[in-house]
């Protein structure tokens, strides 16, 4: 399931098609994986490197709050919900709070709507069940080459 601004359920195969194009233009993106489990955590970092980006990882939002509190600035934000510390919908909060306008898109082991949606209003741009998959991340770099 995915969720955000004008989201389509589907994915088209002639958007996975153009997953090359997208990459070449992908490849100086910055991202940012915040998740407690580290197995998410290297998954997602693994998926993120066949489309050609590197991801800086960390196991709570406090941790990616302070990150981009001191300045580092990232394309693309994954966000986990659920996390110790700092969960993701308090993250979210606190980064749009900051003035962060990068790309955040949560993961979420939970699909009840209102889960979802309470993860949504935090200013995330979409929602998608972990774990991430090549077409919804050939869907996240499309809406990412879009917004940058």
């Amino acid at each position: 399931m995915v969720l955000g601004k004008g989201a389509s359920s589907s994915l088209s195969r002639k958007m996975v098609d153009g997953v090359e194009n997208m990459v070449s233009n992908c490849n100086d993106f910055t991202v940012l994986v915040v998740d407690d489990d580290p197995v998410i955590r290297k998954l997602h970092d693994m998926h993120l490197k066949k489309f050609g980006l590197r991801a800086q990882v960390v196991e709570n939002g406090k941790k990616a709050v302070d990150l981009c509190h001191f300045g580092t600035i990232f394309n693309l934000i994954l966000m986990d919900k659920e996390m110790p510390i700092m969960d993701g919908v308090e993250a979210t909060k606190e980064l749009r709070a900051m003035g962060v306008n990068s790309l955040i898109v949560g993961v979420t082991s939970r699909d009840s709507q209102y889960e979802t949606q309470t993860f949504m209003e935090a200013g995330l741009d979409f929602c998608f069940e972990k774990p991430l998959t090549a077409d919804k991340i050939s869907f996240i770099l499309q809406e990412l080459n879009k917004k940058n």
